[in-house]
């Protein structure tokens, strides 16, 4: 498959899980990827940055133009997450997140419109299920999440007219590393798993591969008409009513 022959895709994030499999994704249909997080990236073009740096966006969208001279596709994937009720979370640490969560994406699409414009491209916002409700202790991130929501739409709404597209997707739980070491970390992994997994009516998590199926659709020419859209990968979570 090449839809994306010719074309060049960031994703922020790409070094691991969600993120790793949007860019193989990206890459085996043709795109030349490029990622951006704080550590190196062997497996694709990497570019080193810190997304609590505000100063970080501009220069990872400016790197990018400078090797390629384009940019078609934008995937805000990178995000941090702490567990901290509203009362012992710290004015720094809620900063922090909203930071990483928010303010660099709308800093990243700010930098990476011009570029967009002229390519007609898209840009596909990693959010979250948590975006729509919310898990204990996780204030910040809930509304980080609520806050990208709010943007995808309002950048589709503002730039449609550009020819620029913007959508998000609202993943629930995924067998992440990250989700993956929590789980092993229980009293008993095995239980736990085939608990987190009744929960969903497909009866299972669901994998970084299928969350970069939709997003690699999602950027595509066959979505030509699906802007301004938060899409819930879930398994169907959200959907199952708990029992009385």
């Amino acid at each position: 498959m090449s839809q994306y022959q010719g074309k060049v895709a960031l994703v922020t994030g790409g070094r691991s899980g969600i993120g790793q499999a949007i860019a193989t994704r990206l890459e085996a249909e043709g795109a030349r990827v490029f990622t951006a997080q704080r550590g190196e990236d062997t497996r694709f073009d990497g570019i080193v940055a810190d997304f609590t740096d505000p100063a970080s966006p501009g220069l990872v969208v400016k790197e990018v133009i400078a090797r390629t001279g384009q940019l078609d596709v934008l995937v805000n994937n990178a995000g941090i997450m702490q567990e901290t009720c509203v009362e012992e979370m710290s004015l720094a640490d809620w900063q922090r997140i909203l930071m990483v969560n928010l303010t660099a994406p709308f800093l990243m699409i700010q930098a990476a419109l011009p570029h967009l414009r002229v390519t007609r491209g898209c840009i596909v916002n990693v959010g979250s299920i948590e975006g729509l409700g919310a898990n204990p202790g996780h204030a910040a991130y809930s509304s980080s999440k609520a806050g990208l929501h709010g943007l995808t739409r309002s950048v589709a709404v503002d730039h449609g007219l550009d020819g620029v597209r913007c959508n998000a997707v609202a993943p629930g739980w995924i067998d992440t590393p990250l989700n993956e070491n929590f789980i092993e970390s229980q009293d008993d992994p095995v239980a736990f798993r085939e608990k987190i997994g009744s929960i969903h009516p497909l009866g299972h998590t669901g994998s970084p591969e299928e969350v970069a199926s939709l997003i690699c659709w999602l950027a595509s020419d066959d979505a030509s008409f699906v802007t301004g859209q938060v899409w819930t990968i879930d398994g169907g979570r959200t959907t199952k009513l708990s029992l009385p």
